[in-house]
């Protein structure tokens, strides 16, 4: 959604503006040429592959680029000694090159380690949940962050399975999961999806991390400036929706969240879940 971002984020020259979640870059690159010559962007990623893989991308433009959470908005603008932006944009989820890369679990068909980790520094990889957690609380977070119905059955089929062999990959998971769901007729998503969700926003924090996000980075923004926030599955929209509208710093500019466009879907199939929502800091 590049061109719906920008338009929404009003970027224009001059304008200082901070992509939180730099991913591939393909929103840094397009902020940055419709700021320039004056303006400029600060891009955030807490993923440091991430970072060295979107350098093509951006090089060559006034793109500043920092290690790190988008919940570390604040001090890093402190750092730059910025009081207020332009703009602040934040696309959730995974980018295609996580998605890609075997050897992390975020694929399905990967036979690497199931990590699911976006900063391998830190935390504890996926597999190592999975291996010390009761099965009670398996289901929980496969029914919390996952949304799965057949969570339960799922969790009693992963503490029988690991009684025998660790559950290590990627596809080993996937394969575990598509017994226990059966797929509907004429649906194109995963079985496994569902799952594979739940355990990446456990291992990461994502809800937490945004909900803390939401709470401090209307006061990174200047009077005027705009907060947009990309979003792929309900349990985030509904966190983005309800603080856009209960943030009396705010003032919603989009009634109801906008959609990629057709076009966009048949490029990037992965884009079909997307949504935007967007906020103006008021006066």
């Amino acid at each position: 959604m590049l061109e719906e971002v920008a338009l929404w984020l009003q970027a224009a020259p001059g304008k200082i503006l901070v992509d939180g979640t730099l991913g591939g870059g393909g929103h840094s690159r397009e902020l940055a040429q419709r700021v320039l010559p004056a303006g400029s962007v600060l891009a955030i990623d807490l993923d440091p592959e991430a970072i060295q893989r979107a350098q093509p991308a951006i090089e060559g433009l006034p793109v500043e680029v920092a290690i790190g959470s988008y919940t570390a908005i604040p001090r890093l603008l402190r750092a730059h000694q910025l009081a207020g932006v332009d703009g602040i944009l934040l696309d959730l989820g995974l980018s295609s090159d996580q998605l890609a890369d075997g050897d992390r679990g975020f694929s399905f068909h990967g036979q690497g380690e199931l990590d699911l980790r976006f900063d391998r520094s830190r935390g504890e990889p996926a597999w190592k949940l999975l291996s010390r957690l009761d099965e009670k609380s398996l289901a929980d977070i496969i029914y919390q962050f996952g949304e799965e119905r057949l969570s339960r059955r799922i969790a009693r089929h992963l503490v029988a399975e690991r009684r025998d062999r660790p559950i290590r990959t990627a596809d080993q998971l996937a394969s575990l999961v598509r017994r226990c769901v059966p797929r509907s007729p004429g649906h194109r998503i995963d079985p496994a999806t569902r799952t594979f969700q739940a355990l990446r926003i456990a291992v990461n924090q994502e809800l937490a991390s945004l909900e803390q996000a939401l709470s401090v980075l209307p006061d990174c923004l200047s009077v005027g400036g705009r907060l947009a926030i990309i979003s792929f599955h309900s349990l985030e929209d509904r966190l983005v929706k309800h603080a856009f509208r209960n943030d009396p710093r705010l003032q919603v500019q989009t009634k109801r969240p906008l959609l990629p466009s057709n076009e966009e879907i048949t490029r990037n199939p992965s884009a079909r879940s997307a949504k935007l929502r967007v906020a103006e800091r008021s006066p």
